[in-house]
């Protein structure tokens, strides 16, 4: 007997982080899906297309890559989202062979920790999720005011050093390519005055 795998399956996924986002119970409320998720995607299938790789694993490791985040919080999010997109793509039949490549792009897409990412697909979501940040800078301003408290122009060095650490783990001289322009127009709005 063959298993059928859902046709409608990156739509399927892509519901199933909406619906995590907009929980009242959602860690973050829902702003991290169209301000992360949303940009972070359609950075990982230009690079995928661009690079010649597997579209579909990149666009389901871009949805699922946070989601431990959304549902458990921030610590560990990389092995909690990997966990739930085994068990969600398991549910939806989708192939063994790309959830586990999809599990190793999760797994390894976060810049904080030391992994080594060794297929092009694992590489294409760790510099996707990296490159969103160029997109979302006022986050990181959120972030460094709100969570971590800090004062204006220590919020602007600490902005200003993660987008440079940031512009460093990129992978792929397309990905520099792609993202120059907003990281040069950040570097000289966040100067050192």
């Amino acid at each position: 007997m063959k298993i059928k795998i859902k046709p409608n399956i990156i739509k399927e996924i892509k519901e199933f982080a909406k619906n995590e986002c907009e929980k009242p119970t959602s860690k973050y409320g829902s702003g991290p899906f169209r301000y992360h998720f949303i940009p972070m995607v359609k950075y990982a299938k230009q690079l995928a297309k661009e690079l010649g790789k597997d579209v579909e694993v990149v666009e389901l490791a871009g949805w699922l890559h946070d989601i431990g985040s959304i549902i458990y919080g921030r610590e560990n999010h990389h092995i909690t989202s990997a966990k739930i997109a085994e068990n969600k793509l398991k549910e939806l039949n989708y192939p063994s062979k790309k959830i586990k490549l999809i599990k190793k792009c999760i797994l390894s897409h976060r810049g904080s920790k030391n992994y080594k990412r060794i297929s092009i697909e694992e590489k294409i979501i760790s510099d996707a999720d990296t490159m969103n940040c160029f997109d979302n800078i006022a986050g990181l301003f959120a972030a460094a005011l709100v969570h971590e408290k800090l004062n204006q122009g220590e919020a602007r060095k600490s902005v200003r050093r993660k987008l440079q650490n940031k512009w460093k783990q990129l992978c792929f001289k397309k990905s520099k390519e792609i993202i120059r322009p907003k990281y040069e127009a950040a570097m000289l709005l966040l100067n050192k005055k």
